[in-house]
């Protein structure tokens, strides 16, 4: 006997589970009764996801059968005894939550099955935050799992999810900034003593005058009768040239008296 179903059948949503049982069968098909005004009706095509030859083979009068809605006519409801698939194609959208189950994994990561025509990839960055090598070392086949969907391409008929979109961040501690190195700033022995470091250097490079090299100079100017020592640059001289120097000093310097 039918299950009773107080749903108006033109209010009936396509992938409505029913149960029913068989009226009459046909060549085409199955008249079921699901406890609606209308009867239903499955085609051949849609007794079983595999070949069927003959009807029979698969359901028989008074047989009870669970079937899905296809379609409302009306005159009839289409069924379909295949399971449908819980998300067609325009069903998927990036940010949808699904559950499903892992079926295969490979290296670079985990397909998982949730009732679409094609199962979803979780790529291994998609896993969790943490650093994975390979799928498997964080998922078994046949583990049931929930993912968001993150991006759908119906043309080359791909899924990408993600398991880690759904975790909880993990908190990073923060680590005390380094206290600065002290006397941080200016340098012992700032720009002023550097500055001054430079000039007596350069002062200290300049010829020093010994007194035999200032008598010199004194006789010089006094040959040519100027009064006072004008200041000159010397280049230092050689041991030969000093004894020269004091050779000539002594001929012409007055002794005194």
């Amino acid at each position: 006997m039918a299950t009773p179903d107080i749903t108006p059948s033109l209010a009936l949503e396509p992938k409505t589970k029913l149960n029913g049982k068989v009226l009459k069968t046909t060549l085409a098909g199955a008249l079921v009764d699901i406890g609606q005004s209308i009867p239903g009706v499955i085609h051949i095509s849609q007794l079983s996801d595999k070949e069927v030859n003959k009807v029979e083979d698969i359901v028989k009068e008074g047989q009870e059968v669970t079937a899905w809605v296809k379609r409302v006519r009306k005159d009839r409801v289409e069924l379909t005894m295949i399971e449908p698939l819980m998300y067609d194609w325009k069903d998927l959208k990036p940010e949808t939550i699904v559950k499903g189950k892992v079926i295969r994994l490979e290296t670079y990561g985990a397909f998982v099955e949730f009732g679409a025509e094609r199962p979803g990839l979780v790529h291994v960055s998609e896993i969790t935050h943490g650093y994975v090598k390979t799928a498997a070392e964080a998922l078994k086949e046949g583990e049931e799992i929930e993912a968001k969907v993150l991006e759908v391409d119906r043309r080359k008929r791909q899924i990408r999810l993600s398991i880690k979109a759904l975790l909880a961040e993990p908190v990073i501690e923060e680590k005390p900034e380094r206290e600065e190195r002290k006397g941080k700033g200016k340098r012992k022995g700032g720009k002023k003593e550097v500055e001054t470091y430079e000039m007596e250097e350069e002062v200290s490079n300049e010829p020093q005058f010994t007194g035999m090299q200032v008598a010199w100079q004194q006789a010089l100017d006094k040959a040519k009768g100027k009064n006072k020592i004008q200041a000159k640059s010397f280049k230092a001289t050689s041991e030969t040239q000093e004894k020269i120097l004091n050779s000539t000093l002594e001929k012409r310097l007055p002794t005194g008296g």
